[in-house]
């Protein structure tokens, strides 16, 4: 049976964007740099990216390995990009310049775009690479660039020193901007909103606006007006913008301008789904209609696609995507009036998360189930040590949904993943900052409240795990209480858990009252081919291990209205 859920630990990253300009050449008799580092956010100790930009969304900020502080930069490489992550700075002309930097990692390369570079190889320990360079006779910018090498793994690099004067004079500019005044939103969807502000004032002059929702930095623009991408349909947005210069100072964060998004291709209602698990691969798998006749149900969420081999998808790996039994039970469904939400993962089998060479392979995959079967929604139940602690293969689902949402319009997508007791853990939260950094636009983060290790008071966990993540969403995405519960789902385990913790039918009655009440947007269980009476028969694949009726924890999970 499935090996149901595990929690996890500590380390991963956050992520970035994409710049680009060039150097003129080097002339003779060039000026000697002074020793100060004009970079900004040179060792990531921010905690975000700004103002360093990173191709393909592939680059965050890491905990750890680090070389100095308690930050570092990551680089998820991928088959078809380096992860490249630059930052552009100004300087002086016919200047000499010194760059370096530490880095980790296989093939990490580090330099001025149009001029010098270095590299190394030191997969296991930090190393210090170092060039130099000259600016051109009427040079006043500089694009200074880390990346890793294609398919050789995530790098990692800290402490990154561009010594030399900035531009507009003497490198000792620490007057900020005035701060932005006038901010205003000129138009909205439900996926974005477009921003305008008046220009702020510098002593030197102003080289960028980042644009914020709360503490996380959205966007960073060379103008005054933007559009913020990614977002999600009928959710309540706050704005500021700040003004930084070449040295790197920062204003003060302009007027606030909150926004709510248009509603979806559903209306301004949300996403609302009941929809327990139900698998075809094993416990005796109950006749769909037979219990949707008995319960009330409507949604069912099937268990699991995987990878049959070349990122191919098959319901567990093995079963034909259509013809098999699979579609039998789905046309049952469809025909008694309800509809089905696909799981893709899960705790083991081969992955296509894991095992698709790339984002959009992945996304190719994804596309072949919503297609054979005219999805509403998907969800990917990423666990385990391959998917859930992997950094590089939580970015690449997190890309492969991002591009699927976009290319059916209306489809919902849900991610499902463990948790502790009192939330999300350190791999939850990074999946939760990722898919914020990637402007992901998910529609629900479900959280697994089971499985965490001992404790019998199941409602309790459960709700505190649903409150630590509702925090963890508003602090993430600026969103308010209501917004954060309306991306929240829940996925139980009915009767005993792996561990042997007990979920009653009173339990989880409890449980579905306060996901009502506080209207969240999915809840789930493990499983419908478990909802039968088996007082003392253990965690077995069909029934759920305590006295029960049948298809009590469906009957109960049907009235989830959120």
């Amino acid at each position: 049976m499935r090996n149901t859920l595990r929690r996890s630990r500590h380390r991963l990253l956050a992520l970035l964007g994409s710049a680009a300009l060039a150097l003129a050449g080097a002339i003779a008799l060039p000026g000697t740099a002074q020793a100060a580092n004009i970079l900004t956010n040179p060792g990531f100790e921010s905690g975000s990216l700004s103002p360093w930009t990173c191709t393909g969304n592939l680059g965050s900020v890491a905990s750890s390995p680090v070389h100095g502080g308690s930050k570092s930069l990551a680089g998820a490489v991928s088959s078809s990009d380096n992860a490249q992550c630059s930052q552009t700075v100004s300087v002086q002309p016919n200047t000499t310049y010194s760059l370096s930097g530490w880095v980790r990692g296989s093939y990490v390369y580090l330099g001025v775009n149009g001029g010098a570079s270095t590299w190394t190889t030191s997969p296991s320990a930090y190393s210090r690479l170092t060039v130099s360079f000259t600016t051109g006779a009427s040079q006043t910018s500089a694009t200074i660039y880390v990346h890793g090498w294609y398919a050789q793994g995530t790098y990692y690099a800290d402490d990154i020193s561009l010594d030399g004067p900035g531009g507009g004079g003497g490198g000792s500019d620490t007057q900020a901007p005035t701060a932005p005044t006038g901010l205003t939103s000129t138009g909205k969807t439900s996926s974005s909103v477009s921003l305008k502000w008046n220009a702020s004032t510098d002593n030197v002059g102003v080289t960028a606006y980042d644009i914020y929702s709360g503490s996380n930095n959205l966007l960073t623009v060379s103008g005054t007006s933007a559009t913020v991408s990614g977002l999600s349909p009928s959710t309540s947005y706050t704005f500021t913008v700040k003004a930084r210069d070449a040295a790197g100072n920062t204003s003060g964060a302009s007027n606030s301008v909150s926004v709510t998004t248009d509603a979806g291709g559903g209306g301004g209602t949300g996403f609302k789904q009941a929809a327990p698990y139900l698998y075809e691969g094993w416990g005796d798998p109950p006749s769909p209609s037979t219990v949707m006749s008995a319960t009330g149900i409507k949604w069912f969420t099937m268990a699991f696609v995987l990878d049959s081999g070349g990122c191919t998808p098959a319901w567990d790996g093995s079963r034909p995507l259509t013809g098999g039994a699979d579609q039998s039970a789905i046309n049952a469904i469809r025909s008694a009036g309800g509809d089905i939400v696909p799981s893709f993962g899960g705790w083991q089998g081969s992955k296509l998360g894991a095992n698709c060479a790339s984002a959009s392979a992945l996304a190719g995959a994804l596309q072949k189930v919503i297609d054979a079967y005219s999805l509403k929604a998907i969800d990917m139940d990423i666990e385990n040590s391959d998917e859930f602690e992997n950094e590089a293969v939580q970015a690449k689902i997190l890309t492969a949904l991002k591009t699927v949402k976009a290319n059916n319009p209306g489809l919902k997508t849900i991610v499902t993943f463990g948790t502790s007791t009192t939330g999300p853990t350190y791999y939850g939260n990074r999946l939760i900052e990722q898919a914020q950094s990637l402007g992901a636009n998910i529609d629900v983060f479900t959280i697994m409240p089971f499985d965490f290790g001992g404790g019998s008071d199941m409602y309790g966990n459960t709700v505190n795990a649903a409150e630590g993540l509702k925090a963890k969403l508003k602090s993430t995405f600026g969103w308010d209480d209501a917004t954060a519960y309306s991306h929240i789902g829940i996925s139980g385990m009915n009767g005993l858990s792996d561990q042997q913790e007990t979920t009653t039918p009173a339990i989880w009655t409890q449980i579905k009252d306060w996901a009502n009440s506080h209207h969240i947007a999915r809840l789930a269980f493990w499983s419908v081919n478990r909802d039968r009476p088996c007082p003392g028969g253990g965690v077995v694949s069909n029934c759920s291990g305590i006295s029960q009726n049948n298809w009590q924890f469906t009957s109960i999970t049907a009235g989830f209205t959120g």
